[in-house]
Protein backbone atom coordinates (compact mmCIF):
# COMPACT_ATOMS: atom_id res chain seq x y z
CA UNK A 1 0.00 0.00 0.00
CA UNK A 2 1.34 3.34 -0.91
CA UNK A 3 1.99 6.01 1.37
CA UNK A 4 -0.94 9.26 0.98
CA UNK A 5 1.02 11.91 0.43
CA UNK A 6 -1.54 14.12 -1.38
CA UNK A 7 -0.47 12.66 -5.24
CA UNK A 8 2.81 13.77 -5.03
CA UNK A 9 5.58 11.40 -5.51
CA UNK A 10 8.05 10.52 -2.53
CA UNK A 11 11.72 12.07 -3.35
CA UNK A 12 13.52 8.62 -3.16
CA UNK A 13 17.53 8.98 -1.47
CA UNK A 14 19.27 6.52 -3.86
CA UNK A 15 22.64 6.47 -2.99
CA UNK A 16 25.78 4.45 -4.22
CA UNK A 17 25.03 0.41 -5.02
CA UNK A 18 21.14 1.00 -4.99
CA UNK A 19 20.92 -1.56 -7.94
CA UNK A 20 21.71 -4.03 -5.17
CA UNK A 21 18.56 -3.23 -3.22
CA UNK A 22 16.18 -4.08 -6.17
CA UNK A 23 14.72 -7.41 -5.91
CA UNK A 24 14.21 -8.45 -9.85
CA UNK A 25 12.66 -11.63 -11.07
CA UNK A 26 12.51 -12.03 -14.88
CA UNK A 27 12.31 -15.79 -15.29
CA UNK A 28 9.32 -16.87 -13.06
CA UNK A 29 8.32 -19.54 -15.85
CA UNK A 30 11.54 -20.97 -16.92
CA UNK A 31 12.07 -21.30 -12.80
CA UNK A 32 8.98 -22.98 -12.36
CA UNK A 33 9.34 -25.25 -15.35
CA UNK A 34 13.10 -26.01 -13.59
CA UNK A 35 11.45 -27.03 -10.23
CA UNK A 36 8.73 -29.36 -11.30
CA UNK A 37 11.22 -31.11 -13.64
CA UNK A 38 13.92 -31.15 -10.63
CA UNK A 39 10.55 -32.90 -8.14
CA UNK A 40 9.80 -35.38 -10.77
CA UNK A 41 13.77 -36.65 -10.60
CA UNK A 42 13.56 -36.74 -7.30
CA UNK A 43 10.46 -38.77 -6.98
CA UNK A 44 12.24 -41.41 -9.66
CA UNK A 45 15.52 -41.60 -7.90
CA UNK A 46 13.82 -41.67 -4.15
CA UNK A 47 14.32 -42.76 -1.78
CA UNK A 48 18.51 -42.60 -1.98
CA UNK A 49 20.54 -45.10 -0.89
CA UNK A 50 22.01 -43.18 2.26
CA UNK A 51 21.99 -44.78 5.51
CA UNK A 52 23.42 -41.64 7.65
CA UNK A 53 22.44 -38.45 8.85
CA UNK A 54 24.25 -35.33 8.04
CA UNK A 55 24.29 -32.11 9.46
CA UNK A 56 22.30 -28.91 7.75
CA UNK A 57 24.45 -26.28 6.04
CA UNK A 58 27.68 -26.30 5.21
CA UNK A 59 28.98 -25.75 8.95
CA UNK A 60 28.04 -29.26 9.61
CA UNK A 61 27.38 -31.24 6.08
CA UNK A 62 30.45 -32.98 6.79
CA UNK A 63 29.68 -34.12 10.27
CA UNK A 64 27.62 -37.33 10.49
CA UNK A 65 24.96 -37.54 13.32
CA UNK A 66 23.91 -40.64 14.78
CA UNK A 67 19.76 -39.36 14.36
CA UNK A 68 17.36 -38.79 16.93
CA UNK A 69 15.39 -41.73 16.85
CA UNK A 70 13.64 -44.55 14.00
CA UNK A 71 11.55 -43.88 10.94
CA UNK A 72 8.32 -44.39 10.24
CA UNK A 73 9.41 -47.35 7.24
CA UNK A 74 11.81 -48.43 10.07
CA UNK A 75 9.29 -49.49 12.64
CA UNK A 76 7.04 -50.98 9.89
CA UNK A 77 10.15 -53.19 8.32
CA UNK A 78 11.20 -54.34 12.12
CA UNK A 79 7.45 -55.27 12.84
CA UNK A 80 7.33 -52.90 15.79
CA UNK A 81 3.64 -50.75 15.70
CA UNK A 82 3.50 -46.86 15.10
CA UNK A 83 3.24 -46.64 19.33
CA UNK A 84 7.10 -47.35 19.76
CA UNK A 85 7.41 -43.80 21.46
CA UNK A 86 5.30 -45.18 24.23
CA UNK A 87 7.69 -48.38 24.86
CA UNK A 88 10.85 -46.17 25.03
CA UNK A 89 11.90 -46.37 21.42
CA UNK A 90 12.74 -42.92 19.74
CA UNK A 91 11.12 -41.67 16.35
CA UNK A 92 12.07 -39.73 13.96
CA UNK A 93 9.77 -38.13 11.76
CA UNK A 94 12.50 -37.03 8.86
CA UNK A 95 14.05 -39.68 7.93
CA UNK A 96 12.64 -41.56 5.15
CA UNK A 97 14.98 -43.89 4.66
CA UNK A 98 15.41 -48.36 5.75
CA UNK A 99 18.73 -49.24 7.79
CA UNK A 100 19.16 -52.72 8.53
CA UNK A 101 20.34 -52.07 12.57
CA UNK A 102 15.95 -51.95 13.55
CA UNK A 103 15.81 -55.88 13.65
CA UNK A 104 19.39 -56.08 15.96
CA UNK A 105 18.43 -53.52 17.89
CA UNK A 106 14.84 -54.82 18.38
CA UNK A 107 16.55 -58.30 19.63
CA UNK A 108 18.45 -56.42 22.60
CA UNK A 109 15.36 -54.69 23.07
CA UNK A 110 14.03 -55.70 26.59
CA UNK A 111 10.50 -54.06 27.37
CA UNK A 112 9.09 -53.49 30.97
CA UNK A 113 5.91 -53.62 31.86
CA UNK A 114 4.45 -50.62 33.36
CA UNK A 115 3.21 -52.28 36.28
CA UNK A 116 4.91 -55.44 37.62
CA UNK A 117 1.33 -56.87 38.24
CA UNK A 118 -0.20 -56.15 34.98
CA UNK A 119 1.70 -58.00 32.14
CA UNK A 120 0.63 -57.66 28.08
CA UNK A 121 1.58 -59.45 25.10
CA UNK A 122 4.86 -58.46 23.94
CA UNK A 123 6.61 -57.94 26.91
CA UNK A 124 9.49 -59.41 27.89
CA UNK A 125 9.88 -62.62 29.97
CA UNK A 126 10.57 -62.75 33.71
CA UNK A 127 14.52 -64.22 33.33
CA UNK A 128 15.47 -61.92 30.81
CA UNK A 129 13.76 -58.87 33.06
CA UNK A 130 16.15 -60.40 35.72
CA UNK A 131 19.30 -60.14 33.29
CA UNK A 132 18.38 -56.42 32.18
CA UNK A 133 21.31 -54.47 32.36
CA UNK A 134 21.01 -50.82 32.90
CA UNK A 135 23.14 -49.09 29.80
CA UNK A 136 23.86 -45.28 30.41
CA UNK A 137 26.09 -44.63 27.31
CA UNK A 138 24.67 -45.21 23.54
CA UNK A 139 24.10 -48.89 22.75
CA UNK A 140 24.51 -48.91 18.91
CA UNK A 141 26.88 -46.00 18.27
CA UNK A 142 27.31 -44.88 14.50
CA UNK A 143 30.66 -46.67 13.35
CA UNK A 144 33.60 -44.24 12.38
CA UNK A 145 36.17 -45.76 9.39
CA UNK A 146 39.76 -45.59 10.23
CA UNK A 147 41.76 -42.90 9.02
CA UNK A 148 45.70 -44.64 8.24
CA UNK A 149 48.09 -42.20 9.06
CA UNK A 150 51.02 -42.41 6.74
CA UNK A 151 53.38 -39.65 7.97
CA UNK A 152 54.30 -40.83 11.45
CA UNK A 153 57.05 -39.62 11.78
CA UNK A 154 57.95 -35.86 13.95
CA UNK A 155 59.29 -33.84 11.46
CA UNK A 156 55.91 -34.12 9.69
CA UNK A 157 54.05 -30.31 8.57
CA UNK A 158 50.98 -30.95 7.79
CA UNK A 159 50.40 -27.20 6.78
CA UNK A 160 53.71 -27.03 4.70
CA UNK A 161 52.63 -29.81 2.96
CA UNK A 162 49.11 -28.88 1.66
CA UNK A 163 50.50 -25.70 0.51
CA UNK A 164 53.32 -28.12 -1.57
CA UNK A 165 49.82 -30.13 -2.88
CA UNK A 166 48.03 -26.46 -3.57
CA UNK A 167 51.24 -25.51 -5.71
CA UNK A 168 51.69 -28.68 -7.30
CA UNK A 169 48.03 -28.51 -8.69
CA UNK A 170 48.20 -24.84 -9.29
CA UNK A 171 51.87 -24.48 -11.39
CA UNK A 172 50.68 -28.42 -12.85
CA UNK A 173 51.17 -27.39 -16.42
CA UNK A 174 53.83 -24.66 -16.10
CA UNK A 175 55.98 -27.49 -14.61
CA UNK A 176 54.89 -30.21 -17.29
CA UNK A 177 56.38 -27.87 -20.11
CA UNK A 178 59.50 -27.30 -17.67
CA UNK A 179 59.52 -30.84 -17.42
CA UNK A 180 59.35 -31.77 -21.35
CA UNK A 181 61.98 -28.80 -22.09
CA UNK A 182 64.23 -30.27 -20.45
CA UNK A 183 63.97 -33.60 -21.73
CA UNK A 184 63.91 -32.06 -24.95
CA UNK A 185 67.70 -30.48 -24.08
CA UNK A 186 68.70 -33.51 -22.20
CA UNK A 187 67.92 -35.68 -25.74
CA UNK A 188 69.83 -32.81 -27.97
CA UNK A 189 72.65 -32.64 -25.39
CA UNK A 190 72.74 -36.91 -26.20
CA UNK A 191 72.97 -36.42 -29.83
CA UNK A 192 75.79 -34.11 -29.70
CA UNK A 193 77.94 -36.22 -27.17
CA UNK A 194 77.25 -39.24 -29.92
CA UNK A 195 78.57 -37.47 -33.33
CA UNK A 196 81.45 -36.11 -30.66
Amino acid sequence: QEPECKGRILKLQFHEDWQWSVATWFNPLGQKIRRHKAQAKAGTVAPHPASRLFGPRGRHHTKVQAGRGFSLEDLTVAGIHTVAQTIGISVDPRRLLCRAKRKQYLSKLILLPPEPSARSKGDSPAEELRLAPQLPGRVMPPRECPVDIEHTSGNFRGFASLCMAWNDIWLFGIQAKRAKEAAEKDAVKQKIKCHW
